[in-house]
């Protein structure tokens, strides 16, 4: 009897651990790191540093909230290695995309979609990956933290206003601790890195001026997108007006980085949904997002 007890115990214990680990993690992120032309470094010290950043975004609980399967935020990072000046340093283009699924519909939704190009970072084989959020430890465990709760913040804020507050609050806080030999060099920390870094990233988004931004992506996914499905007309019409919002934001805040990344993200989602509307309405869309970013304005002509 008893040890029959004990075989149910351990089952129940089994499904019990299962059923926590399937409410601990929110991203499921799928790493890569290539680096089709090495000088230095042993090709098999970046397949360790693929697992460990993989495991680092992946296996780690970030928030307080629960998460079922089907809600973890499922995204890609893509590291390019551009340089290895020695076996144990590198410089990398890092790449960024997420998706949130739309309700009532297998399609995914891109969220963010990002390259922050030429991190450096010092990586040895083995190294262990740290959560930064509190006190800093070495430049690419900040960076990976960084961007963990970037990654949070967008895709809570399509689910509530300005739900993304305090994950976008814990990106500054990095920010705020790294050293200042560390942001001497590498200068996507700094104000003075150019105009599309770290720095200005955290900085457009929690900016007062960005607040009715955020507001319109929680009414262009959530009240819009998300209703597609069952009334178009009045989807549609929710994240025209959600847009017209954007370029309201854009007249007080221009050459935003948070606007640019906007339309990196977006530009195809919104050519699609809006490209069978009426001529009027195109033709607003396409002068919103060209004045956004006039750089990808032939992207929507067919709005035009």
């Amino acid at each position: 009897m008893l040890s029959v007890f004990l075989r149910l115990f351990s089952v129940l214990l089994i499904i019990s651990c299962l059923a926590q680990r399937g409410h601990t993690q929110e991203l499921n992120i799928d790493v890569s790191v290539n680096a089709p032309a090495l000088k230095v470094a042993d090709p098999r010290t970046l397949k360790t540093l693929e697992k460990a950043i993989q495991e680092f975004f992946n296996d780690r609980k970030w928030t307080s909230d629960d998460y079922e399967s089907e809600e973890l935020i499922e995204g890609a990072i893509q590291f390019n290695i551009t340089d290895d000046p020695s076996a144990s340093t590198f410089v990398a283009d890092m790449y960024i995309s997420t998706g949130r699924p739309v309700y009532n519909s297998a399609y995914s939704s891109p969220v963010l979609n990002h390259v922050d190009r030429s991190i450096s970072f010092t990586y040895n084989d083995g190294d262990p990956l740290r959560d930064n959020r509190s006190n800093f430890t070495d430049n690419l465990s900040s960076i990976l933290t960084f961007y963990a709760y970037v990654i949070l913040g967008y895709d809570y804020d399509t689910f509530s206003p300005l739900g993304g507050d305090d994950h976008f609050k814990t990106a500054n806080n990095i920010l705020a601790n790294i050293p200042p030999n560390i942001s001497n060099q590498d200068r996507s920390w700094s104000s003075l890195g150019g105009d599309r870094n770290r720095y200005w990233l955290i900085e457009n988004i929690t900016n007062a001026r960005m607040k009715r931004y955020r507001t319109a992506m929680y009414d262009y996914h959530r009240k819009g997108l998300d209703k597609i499905e069952t009334d178009v007309s009045i989807s549609k019409a929710i994240m025209f007006s959600a847009i017209k919002e954007i370029s309201a934001v854009n007249e007080v805040y221009p050459n935003s980085m948070v606007l640019q990344m906007f339309s990196n993200s977006k530009r195809a989602e919104i050519l699609e949904v809006f490209k069978n509307s009426v001529k009027s309405e195109q033709r607003r869309i396409f002068d919103i997002m060209a004045n956004i970013d006039p750089a990808q304005s032939d992207f929507l002509k067919e709005l035009r």
